[in-house]
């Protein structure tokens, strides 16, 4: 099997040998939308998002930050913007500063999936595929290798499955960690923006789409 190239689009400190299993949890169960606290399998602080509360102006921007606080990645919904389009940008975003990857629903008819555009690798791709309502969701390379999973968490001590405020990000040897995780916090924008999340419906557009 070949090793899976090195994938560096926020920060090459959250890229990993092996494979690596981070824990997902929301901080807020009241909106759609909150904070986040993520953690490794030793139980160490790896990234954060503070809560952005239930106000949809504040929801236009999510900033990730590092353990210690350090802002690593900003994502943004881009305005107008026919597909959804949202913008991931180095570090705490200025203005005038050009975003580093543009995430948009695909075009692609009767599929319920997302297309990633990396800017500074020209034709660096990638599809998301799945559904996050279930938190159940793939990111596929161009080639078509999964490079990053989402799914849920099962208590190893009693082989149940949790409740969706706490998911996997699971990440295959090579790729950015803080840039899949910037990927989560698109998906679940657009999830409680967009999407019906019910165990029947999961990610069906709404009827306004």
């Amino acid at each position: 099997m070949n090793k899976m190239k090195t994938v560096l689009v926020v920060d090459g400190e959250y890229i990993y040998e092996e494979e690596k299993h981070l824990t997902v949890l929301k901080t807020s169960l009241f909106f759609s939308n909150d904070g986040f606290i993520v953690y490794d399998c030793k139980g160490q602080l790896v990234f954060r998002v503070d809560s952005y509360g239930p106000d949809p102006r504040d929801k236009g921007e999510v900033v990730l930050m590092d353990a210690h606080g350090r802002c690593l990645l900003t994502v943004r919904k881009k305005r107008p913007s026919l597909h959804h389009r949202w913008e991931g940008f180095l570090g705490e975003r200025s203005e005038g500063q050009k975003p580093i990857f543009s995430v948009k629903r695909s075009s692609i008819i009767g599929r319920c999936g997302m297309t990633v555009e990396v800017f500074n690798n020209p034709g660096e791709e990638y599809q998301i595929e799945g559904n996050f309502g279930q938190r159940s969701c793939t990111i596929f390379n161009a080639a078509k290798e999964s490079v990053a999973e989402i799914k849920r968490k099962v208590d190893a001590s009693t082989n149940v499955v949790l409740g969706k405020d706490v998911f996997l990000l699971s990440l295959k040897p090579g790729f950015d960690g803080a840039f899949a995780m910037g990927l989560v916090l698109v998906l679940d924008h657009i999830n409680g923006d967009d999407y019906v999340d019910s165990d029947e419906a999961g990610m069906i557009p709404t009827t306004e789409d």
